[in-house]
């Protein structure tokens, strides 16, 4: 059966039955000591954050013979889909990297371990309570462990810049108008010097955008009780803005912003030297400066309203255990040892984000080149404005992600009117709310 993005729902609803299905699915355990079968790691992610863990797993090796690892990954666009197989069909990976996309989905359907059953081993006292917070459910029950904090921001190549006479913009004021007119302003360059250039790669079909876009206006896409849930008005307006990307020429076609954005980190145009601005999660910046071989550098969001860009921290991604697992120890010894070994910290430095240990931030420093401290030195110096990150996404709005960007498209192709789009959103996003 081939499985497709839409697929993963129903999948992920099977995974439900999941608790059920343990005794007899293929990480069952059968009786034998733990540790008899390897503990399978599963992770999202490019070449770079690939090489980083293997060599991070034999440290591992090194120091815990007795644990046998079997790693795998992939690209983001095919992770979800495999994990949620695999959950349904009783043969979850021991250790997976978790997203808040998902984190209270699988969550909430037992298919994760209380990562506070086995504290013995895998020991998170000395993280941050706000941050260790977004691991757990709403009952309280801890069933990610935060790799660290990511934070929305414009990834920008200053090469780029430079080639086209554009200044580098004063982030700490811009807004999105402002932005609009300079990406704009480089894909103008481009044309006329004949170079596969464009100011600004992709825009107006992801969930992190529309959050961004929301937060600036006041409002949230899963409010809490005092706050206020996203208006018509203001997804209309994140709607219209998209489109008037792609008629001034900043972004490419809509065909052309699909392609790339399913190119992948290393492969899109951001990665390549073809785009002066990306939207990322700050620490991928690391990956773009190695596949370009340009020094990357981040800024602050544009803002609706000058000076207000409404920045937060993110759990950049968690490691979750299965529930499934017949060896949880021996997981929890592997996560453990990634996240608080001082030396696996050395090695894996902060591509996953950057560490919720405040202690390891200062050890790794001195381990980290120029390209790597841009990360860290952003993160620092945001952490005097950020403001209340976002519940997590919840269960009930798993799906909220892939229906958004199928409609946000009917919008940015021009198919329909981007006011009669936005009333489709918000009643699918209203839909989507959590039960108080």
């Amino acid at each position: 059966m081939m499985i497709t993005r839409r697929s993963t729902l129903a999948l992920l609803a099977a995974a439900g039955a999941v608790p059920a299905l343990a005794s007899c699915g293929p990480n069952a355990s059968s009786g034998g000591e733990e540790g008899e079968s390897p503990v399978r790691l599963y992770w999202w992610g490019g070449d770079l954050r690939a090489g980083m863990t293997h060599d991070a797993l034999d440290l591992f090796a090194a120091a815990h013979g007795d644990i046998e690892v079997s790693p795998e990954y992939s690209e983001w666009t095919g992770y979800w889909d495999k994990l949620a197989t695999q959950f349904a069909g009783g043969d979850s990976p021991d250790v997976m990297q978790m997203d808040e996309s998902y984190i209270d989905s699988y969550g909430a359907r037992s298919s994760l371990l209380d990562l506070e059953t086995v504290s013995d081993v895998l020991d998170l006292g000395a993280m941050d309570d706000a941050v260790l917070d977004t691991g757990r459910l709403d009952d309280g029950t801890l069933v990610g462990a935060p790799l660290g904090i990511g934070i929305f921001a414009v990834g920008v190549n200053p090469v780029l810049l430079e080639q086209a006479g554009v200044a580098m913009p004063e982030d700490t004021t811009w807004t999105w108008d402002d932005f609009a007119e300079i990406a704009t302003q480089i894909s103008d360059w481009a044309a006329e010097a004949g170079e596969d250039v464009v100011g600004f790669d992709f825009f107006g079909t992801g969930t992190a955008e529309l959050g961004a876009w929301a937060r600036q206006s006041g409002e949230q896409l899963f409010p809490r009780a005092d706050e206020t849930l996203i208006s018509a008005a203001t997804i209309t307006s994140f709607l219209e803005y998209s489109r008037a990307l792609v008629d001034s020429g900043a972004v490419p076609a809509p065909s052309e912003q699909i392609e790339d954005a399913a190119a992948g980190v290393e492969q899109g145009r951001f990665g390549t030297n073809r785009s002066a601005f990306h939207l990322q999660f700050h620490t991928q910046v690391q990956t773009f400066q190695k596949s370009s071989g340009s020094p990357m550098q981040l800024l602050r969001l544009p803002a609706l309203t000058s000076g207000d860009h409404q920045m937060v921290n993110k759990a950049s991604m968690y490691w979750s255990i299965s529930a499934q697992s017949s060896q949880p120890e021996a997981a929890a010894t592997l996560v453990d040892f990634l996240l608080r070994d001082p030396e696996a910290a050395a090695i894996l430095k902060i591509e996953r984000g950057v560490t919720a240990f405040p202690e390891l931030q200062d050890a790794i420093e001195p381990e980290l080149d120029e390209d790597e401290k841009v990360s860290l030195d952003f993160a620092r110096d945001m952490q005097a404005e950020v403001v209340r990150p976002p519940l997590v996404t919840p269960a009930s709005g798993v799906a909220f992600g892939d229906e958004f960007g199928r409609l946000a498209e009917e919008s940015l192709f021009g198919s329909r009117p981007p006011a009669e789009v936005a009333d489709e959103i918000l009643e699918v996003l209203t839909s989507m709310q959590p039960e108080r």
